[in-house]
């Protein structure tokens, strides 16, 4: 379910409509358990929860905001400047993730926050492997161009 919930979140950018999503995905899961055809319960869950969360992009067009403290609890480390900065480079990471196009930000949530397979993301966003590998590709580059320092990308930019 936290996976579920997970996807939701980072794909429509708001949690309480992530709640609403993963509510309806399981609910049409539940009423669909009888097509499940064996094979991964997970992929098949998290490929109802993009639908669902997709469908509901369509009908709801404008821009949602993220709050992005409600992404991940903050760092009660001892060091108080370390976690400062640790929590200052989470947030850059969360903010370069959510500027992501949506296609390249499901394909890096699936594969870096959850751990799926190549395999796994290719059901679940039901394009091929090698589709699915390029958006990471691209998605991690940007990641990287947008996270070093200015003067390292205009070192590597002709």
């Amino acid at each position: 379910m936290r996976s579920a919930y997970n996807l939701a979140r980072w794909l429509v950018r708001n949690g309480d409509d992530a709640e609403d999503i993963v509510q309806e995905a399981f609910l049409k899961a539940f009423k669909a358990i009888d097509s499940f055809r064996g094979g991964d319960a997970r992929v098949w869950m998290l490929s109802i929860v993009r639908n669902t969360a997709m469908n509901f992009l369509r009908k709801r067009k404008p821009d949602v905001t993220m709050d992005l403290d409600q992404l991940e609890p903050s760092d009660r480390s001892p060091n108080p400047e370390q976690a400062l900065l640790e929590q200052s480079r989470r947030e850059q990471v969360r903010r370069a993730i959510a500027r992501l196009e949506p296609e390249f930000r499901e394909a890096l949530v699936l594969r870096e926050i959850e751990g799926l397979s190549y395999k796994e993301i290719a059901a679940v966003l039901e394009i091929p492997a090698g589709t699915v590998m390029s958006r990471l590709s691209r998605a991690r580059q940007r990641l990287l161009n947008e996270l070093a320092p200015a003067e390292e990308v205009r070192h590597e930019l002709p």
